[in-house]
């Protein structure tokens, strides 16, 4: 039997867009919640039995595959999109097992990982699929759990976790700031026995906002936002209600489409505290940044100045980015150099772009870029959720018509994208 959320997904998703270039993007955006963040609160919700509720919840595909998840593991799910919120009621016995059916279509499905572990000491979480950006393991996960005590194996395509005796707190010093890594430690820390602390942690906000539901929900947890965060263990949490915080990268793609199609626009809910470094390459790139009441605006009035740019773990330069600058550094004045850090398969973009008449070459973890005056429109594919959304900016400054297959990655990230591009002037249309 199709559930709800699988049936809205089989009528909702977009295939192809259509997008005529030449728009100067012109108005006002408002910023739903984040997805990197709604997905893990609705995973974390997991944690405590009876009704959580999660507001501000942005309206994308991958909701409903995270609400279609949690039901597959007993819990009864209510999303109100009218309200953009989601109810969750949560049984006293959890179901343990997250096919590879759903599991495969978004990443953040490994972040039932944690919770499952902590509640019911046994967790078998098929192995994740999502973008094809690169292949981020998940030893950081494992050895953390592995340090708090339980046992974990890879069997026939699961991650497999037993606690039968239960979590204990451990020092955890991460390699890397992963944040799945970070954010599963940091729910099954909550109902381990004794203090867990995690150095070399992750200090995005989406991080943040996952600790601060954790602690309305009666976890005790410092050092939120800094390199190490200390969760001592409690022995049950309450359900919550929370507000999930503005998506910081959908703010930073509207950024980007101001100044690459030398607009003007106002970002509603936007952080600008969150994207400091973002802002100060548009800036640098010729930008006028000013704050208003409640966000920012991004004004261009000339061709972009090209900029330099290496991605790093928050607060540097977000790697969900990296397509919106390779594509503003391909029509910008100049030649820029783009570094990634973090995904190794990010720059399979670069492929798509080029087809549009951008001049980047590509050597390991560096993206060479010369600006052209303009791009020129032609059938492109976008391969991930911020690659499609990259295409999509580029192909607003492109001459003539570009189509962008595979589209559907974008409603994945941005609620209702197309139509609020063309509600800025744009003319996009779905196919």
């Amino acid at each position: 039997m199709t559930s709800p959320y699988l049936k809205q997904l089989q009528w909702g998703i977009m295939d192809r867009l259509r997008v005529v270039g030449g728009a100067r993007l012109s108005g006002t955006v408002r910023v739903s919640g984040a997805k990197n963040s709604a997905l893990k609160l609705m995973a974390a919700t997991l944690l405590a039995p009876g009704r959580s509720t999660i507001t501000n919840l942005p309206a994308i595909a991958d909701v409903d595959y995270m609400a279609e998840l949690l039901t597959r593991l007993g819990c009864k799910v209510e999303v109100d999109k009218s309200r953009h919120e989601v109810n969750i009621d949560v049984p006293e016995k959890l179901g343990h097992r997250a096919d590879y059916d759903l599991v495969r279509k978004m990443r953040a499905s490994i972040n039932v990982l944690g919770p499952l572990i902590a509640r019911e000491l046994i967790a078998e979480v098929a192995l994740p699929g999502g973008d094809a950006i690169g292949s981020r393991g998940l030893d950081y996960h494992i050895n953390g759990l592995t340090d708090m005590g339980a046992d974990v194996n890879s069997e026939h395509g699961f991650v497999i976790a037993k606690a039968p005796k239960g979590l204990k707190g451990a020092n955890i010093v991460l390699e890397f700031p992963s944040v799945g890594a970070t954010e599963n430690i940091m729910t099954a820390a909550t109902l381990a026995t004794g203090r867990t602390t995690i150095d070399n942690a992750a200090r995005e906000p989406d991080v943040v906002d996952l600790g601060e539901f954790l602690i309305s929900m009666g976890a005790k947890i410092s050092g939120l936002g800094s390199h190490t965060i200390t969760i001592e263990g409690v022995s049950s949490l309450k359900p919550a209600t929370h507000a999930t915080l503005a998506d910081r990268i959908v703010t930073g793609t509207w950024a980007f489409a101001a100044a690459m199609t030398q607009g003007d626009i106002t970002i509603e809910n936007g952080r600008a505290d969150h994207l400091e470094l973002p802002l100060d390459k548009l800036v640098k790139a010729g930008a006028v940044v000013t704050t208003t009441p409640n966000g920012f605006r991004v004004k261009m009035d000339k061709r972009p100045i090209a900029v330099d740019v290496a991605t790093l773990p928050y607060p540097g330069f977000p790697t969900d980015l990296l397509p919106m600058v390779i594509a503003l550094n391909a029509i910008a004045d100049g030649h820029s150099l783009v570094t990634e850090n973090v995904f190794e398969s990010r720059f399979m973009f670069v492929n798509e772009l080029s087809r549009l008449g951008a001049q980047v070459s590509v050597d390991g973890h560096h993206a060479s870029i010369t600006g052209v005056q303009e791009l020129s429109g032609a059938p492109v594919e976008a391969h991930d959720i911020r690659a499609g959304a990259g295409l999509i900016l580029a192909a607003l400054v492109a001459e003539g018509e570009t189509t962008v297959d595979q589209a559907f990655h974008v409603d994945r990230g941005y609620p209702n994208f197309a139509e609020q591009l063309q509600s800025l002037g744009a003319q996009v249309t779905r196919e």
